[in-house]
């Protein structure tokens, strides 16, 4: 794995890129309600499926075709990782502008998210094992999963807890707050992408061709996945452009973290991180652009009468 380009960050400024995430976090979830947890119970058909896509189809996924095409084991475990991650905050908006269901959209973000504070690290080390390519990258990096699920807790769940519950206590606060938080989310977010490249800058443009298309291959898979599943169990249209979108929009920014915090020296890993959190965006605008101008077909009755709406 290269190391001459590696990041170098203090224990302080580390603390502070943790704290940084865990405020984006709090501040999309100020939004969120248990209802959104609810609604899987009472309407449990889209969610579960785009769990599924997002949590065993995508990862497995990944490992084969990154294990068949033999990828460079450090671009390979990469893409493991953000196939890893669970859905950004970026969907739901994505969802909207695609005239999709935001219900399903926002409950699926919700579940995913707190699913992933155990489904992250196991899958990160699962699949990053199974495949032959990446088994010795990922022995000799020594990254204990136990640190890394503790690190998901505090940036991941416990923000998302707390948001959840000021935005319960403060309803009025939390509305006033929503779009505000989203727009700093997604500047350091993107300030975050700024640091991997700027710091792996000619090793980004080494392996621009390779990368490129191996993150926008990638992306289409995680699309083509979500799209197959919702497509498969007969969901509604606009259930089925939530899954799609929930899928193919990865949170990306806490693979960055991850990095960051367990492995400064990843350049390729990092370049495939970060590419993939601006190149989702872009695919997920042009998909959402397209959709947003075609109404989506309403559902029939027997999508109703299976659960697949909510209610």
């Amino acid at each position: 794995m290269p190391t001459e380009a590696a990041i170098q960050f203090d224990p302080a400024s580390l603390v502070l890129l943790n704290a940084i995430l865990a405020c984006m976090i709090f501040g999309v979830s100020l939004t969120l309600k248990t209802e959104d947890f609810k609604r899987i119970v009472k309407a449990p058909v889209a969610p579960v499926a785009g769990l599924i896509a997002q949590f065993v189809l995508l990862p497995s996924a990944t490992c084969l075709v990154t294990w068949w095409l033999a990828i460079d084991p450090a671009l390979a475990l990469g893409m493991i990782l953000v196939a890893a991650c669970p859905g950004g905050a970026f969907s739901n908006v994505m969802t909207w502008l695609a005239r999709g269901s935001v219900a399903v959209s926002v409950s699926m973000t919700a579940v995913s998210s707190l699913a992933a504070i155990v489904m992250t690290p196991f899958n990160f080390a699962l699949y990053g094992w199974l495949n032959p390519h990446t088994r010795e990258l990922l022995t000799s990096i020594a990254l204990d999963p136990l640190q890394v699920l503790t690190l998901v807790v505090l940036v991941l769940g416990l923000p998302l807890l707390l948001g959840m519950w000021v935005g319960q206590r403060f309803p009025q606060m939390a509305e006033r707050s929503d779009k505000p938080f989203r727009v700093i989310s997604l500047l350091v977010f993107m300030g975050f992408v700024a640091i991997a490249f700027g710091n792996n800058f000619e090793l980004f443009l080494d392996r621009f061709h390779t990368v490129f298309w191996l993150v926008a291959g990638h992306n289409l898979l995680a699309l083509s996945l979500g799209a197959a599943m919702a497509y498969l169990l007969r969901l509604p249209e606009a259930d089925r452009r939530a899954v799609t979108m929930e899928v193919g929009i990865q949170n990306s920014g806490l693979g960055l973290v991850i990095l960051f915090t367990f492995l400064p020296g990843a350049g390729d890993m990092m370049l495939i991180t970060a590419f993939w959190g601006v190149w989702h965006l872009v695919a997920g605008s042009a998909l959402a652009l397209y959709w947003s101008r075609r109404t989506p077909s309403p559902a029939k009755a027997a999508d109703i009468v299976a659960g697949s709406l909510p209610k």
